[in-house]
């Protein structure tokens, strides 16, 4: 009953769709105000539809009802309820409703938001949400059905991959989707506007909470794959250019150019065509990047398994390069800028810098992630590049990034003296000089390490600097205590300083990075006759080892059985702490082996040990054990670039002066 209930509901949702996209199409030729009305409800309807058979699937996983296919390949009654429920984004066929799921959640919102407004541009807007969504939603009808009920005699389910079941897979999956899907509305404005001719800024003023909010939305996703990575896979890294991975980057990349880019023909009146193209292609890198994990066309522990809908997802992202090339010739001379970019020594200049070089490294990475798919297209043999190849183009182009965000503060908008240039750079360039001879003091000599710290040191003077002239120049005019004129000033422009925040939140994420230069690593065994080694100044003892089982430990051990080392740790001789790594095998994964990893973390430091092996008859135990240095950094950066991006997200409030 249930299967024939969610096919019914995306079966009506899908008819929905098509005759919202007709209705609006007919309207645009009527101008019939009923039929812009039907249109709408008709989206509404659909996208209520489609919630609806997102609930109804939830509800299978969490009441294990094997009777669905779906259901049966990643839920089971051993699987931890809140693991059931992630299972609704696990497989293939889920995610996809998934997506159209929080695609129909946005439309809601966008069609209830602009129910009395704007009733040029929102007929577009819904063709292009009502164009997606029909895609999704015929794929999930026609080739990936949730609900396609179970072959058979119905058998205990398999349960959720061991891999899956951790929290930060609780938030990646979605916060990944939310920041992908999230980019299908600036996209329906812009085309809404290249339609309608209304090229000015008006529509990114619309849509520039939409695109903050999803880049932040995908900026957390990727921090969180990393988080997941780190933390599960094994190998003692964040990042490792996986090409899922590298997937997830593409529509970043452009993603942050664009937020950035639009700042521009905001205050200037430039970089009309160049925004166009930008919001084109983060959203056509959105569909490509999902594409790339359902194709099968690249390996990855990330992807899914190989089906026949590589063909589906590659012809939608043809309709929309051919789409968007098509609108861009057609509407090329309404996308003149009025104003021509008057001097390199610009903030302008400084922003254009920065958007090329998000792209160059856009094109770098896809370049890496596609080339074993066209090596083997031509050579018969697949080769892959691996994170060395990443490292050494991509660090660079990272350097020169990071650089720009400290230089374009310091700039005037159109010109910059030399004066001002002289008066805004120096004592920035001092205390980086400063910050580069304290760095060099402490011993650190490898090149990019150094580099990147006397840049840190360099933006973030630059960013105070900023916050201390507004600051003294609040305080000048209105004598108030120096903490109300700090509010103040957040308050009167939220979008600037909450930019400067999130920059500082990079700052922090790029001191993270520079710690990988420093990791150390060791693979040891140790039984109870050798229970001691060392690595760097820590001594690492095997005190006793053990086995749990769901027999032993009912509440703690629900679908997995673990074997488990107990290691003291010693820091300059003195006790430092103790932890327990685990190799857990999954009931319901036909024995799945697992291991889990065990983590120290510190503000400058993780130990980080892998369970590879334990003989429970001897005690021989095989470990892995690294020292990764700054991690937290790059955990606490992204806590920071959330922060800085709600501010700007709020808008200004009208404060007298």
């Amino acid at each position: 009953m249930i299967s024939i209930f969610g096919s019914s509901l995306i079966s009506l949702a899908f008819l929905l769709t098509i005759t919202s996209l007709g209705l609006n199409l007919w309207y645009l030729k009527s101008k019939d105000s009923r039929v812009y009305v039907a249109g709408r409800n008709a989206m509404i309807s659909a996208c209520l539809l489609t919630f609806s058979a997102g609930g109804t699937l939830v509800y299978a996983l969490y009441n294990s009802d094997l009777s669905l296919t779906y259901v049966n390949k990643y839920s089971s009654v051993f699987t931890p309820t809140i693991y059931k429920i992630s299972g609704f984004w696990a497989g293939m066929e889920g995610s996809l409703l998934f997506w159209v799921f929080i695609l129909s959640i946005f439309a809601i919102i966008v069609l209830y938001q602009n129910r009395n407004k704007y009733v040029s541009l929102m007929p577009w807007v819904t063709i292009v949400i009502a164009i997606v969504m029909s895609f999704f939603l015929f794929i999930c009808l026609a080739f990936e059905n949730p609900f396609a009920p179970v072959d058979g005699p119905i058998k205990m389910g398999s349960g959720l991959n061991p891999l899956l079941q951790h929290w930060a897979m609780l938030l990646h999956p979605p916060m990944l989707y939310l920041g992908f899907i999230g980019f299908t509305i600036p996209y329906a404005y812009a085309i809404a506007a290249m339609a309608t001719q209304q090229l000015d800024a008006s529509w990114i003023r619309l849509t520039r909470r939409w695109s903050l909010f999803t880049w932040m939305l995908l900026s957390i996703a990727v921090v969180m794959g990393g988080k997941w990575a780190y933390m599960e896979l094994g190998w003692g890294g964040y990042w490792a250019w996986d090409p899922v991975e590298n997937a997830s980057l593409f529509p970043w990349l452009t993603g942050t150019a664009y937020i950035h880019s639009v700042i521009i023909q905001e205050k200037k009146n430039m970089l009309v065509r160049w925004n166009m193209i930008l919001i084109m292609l983060t959203f056509t890198l959105t569909i490509f990047g999902t594409y790339l994990t359902r194709s099968g066309i690249v390996s990855s522990i990330h992807a899914f398994a190989a089906t026949d809908l590589s063909i589906w997802f590659f012809g939608f992202v043809m309709f929309l390069v051919s789409l968007n090339i098509g609108l861009l010739i057609y509407r090329h001379k309404d996308l003149n800028s009025q104003n021509q970019l008057d001097s390199f020594a610009s903030r302008e200049a400084g922003f254009v810098f920065n958007n090329m070089i998000f792209v160059a490294m856009m094109l770098v990475v896809l370049w890496g992630t596609l080339y074993p798919v066209m090596t083997e297209a031509l050579r018969g043999v697949q080769i892959r590049l691996g994170p060395t190849w990443f490292n050494q183009k991509l660090i660079p182009f990272g350097l020169v990034l990071l650089a720009l965000t400290g230089i374009a503060p310091l700039l005037a908008w159109r010109k910059t003296s030399i004066n001002s240039i002289k008066r805004n750079f120096s004592l920035p360039i001092v205390l980086s000089f400063i910050t580069g001879i304290i760095t060099f003091s402490l011993g650190i000599r490898k090149v990019y390490p150094l580099i990147t710290i006397i840049l840190i040191g360099f933006v973030l003077s630059t960013i105070l600097l900023e916050f201390y002239r507004g600051t003294k120049a609040r305080l000048k005019s209105s004598g108030e205590n120096i903490f109300n004129v700090f509010i103040t000033i957040m308050d009167k422009n939220r979008s600037r300083y909450g930019g400067y925040i999130v920059h500082i939140g990079i700052l922090m994420m790029f001191l993270g990075f520079t710690g990988k230069a420093f990791d150390q690593e060791a693979d040891v065994s140790l039984s109870p006759e050798n229970n001691t080694v060392e690595l760097a100044e820590y001594s690492f003892e095997l005190k006793e080892y053990w086995q749990e089982s769901p027999n032993s430990h009912p509440k703690k051990r629900q679908n997995h059985k673990a074997e488990i080392t107990s290691i003291d740790i010693y820091k300059n001789g003195a006790f430092y702490t103790n932890l327990k790594p685990e190799r857990r095998i999954y009931i319901d994964q036909n024995s799945q082996p697992h291991s889990e990893v065990a983590l120290k973390t510190t503000l400058n430091k993780d130990i980080y040990i892998i369970l590879g092996s334990l003989d429970l008859k001897t005690g021989m135990a095989t470990l892995k054990i690294r020292l990764n240095n700054l991690v937290s950094w790059v955990w606490l950066g992204t806590l920071v670039l959330i922060f800085g991006t709600l501010i700007a997200l709020l808008p200004n409030r009208k404060l007298d002066e």
